[in-house]
């Protein structure tokens, strides 16, 4: 088992940025990436961004490229969603998750792929 807990989300103003944090515990010794994914209200959820534990290879969703910038603390098995030039359109609830497998394999932009889930964390950005 792998526990998820976000931190880091609050209410902010259109330009300003928020840094969000997700710290695993648990099993994580074989967590193959973790992944940022939202959910606003009335839409499904979308993918964020993801980042490989082994090597740091990042995935961005066309909306957030240029910027988010996704990265991770192995020592801390954290991972971090830095947020710039935030939108009112990025209001939503940010849920980490986390790819807990033998091999890397599967889509990096698909809920699918993810074994585990944090609660999630609110980001308001008023205009």
């Amino acid at each position: 088992q792998v526990q998820l807990v976000e931190s880091g989300g609050g209410l902010v103003q259109a330009g300003d940025s928020l840094r969000l944090a997700c710290a695993a515990s648990g099993r994580t010794f074989s967590t193959q990436r973790m992944a940022w994914f939202r959910q606003a209200p009335g839409k499904e959820r979308e993918f964020v961004a993801a980042i490989r534990w082994s090597g740091g290879t990042t995935y961005y969703a066309d909306s957030v490229k240029g910027r988010f910038t996704i990265s991770r603390d192995n020592a801390k098995n954290t991972v971090y969603l830095q947020m710039n030039s935030l939108k009112p359109d990025d209001t939503a609830v940010y849920c980490c998750a986390a790819d807990v497998a033998q091999f890397f394999a599967g889509n990096s932009y698909s809920a699918a792929t993810y074994d585990y889930w944090g609660q999630g964390t609110q980001v308001t950005v008023s205009s």
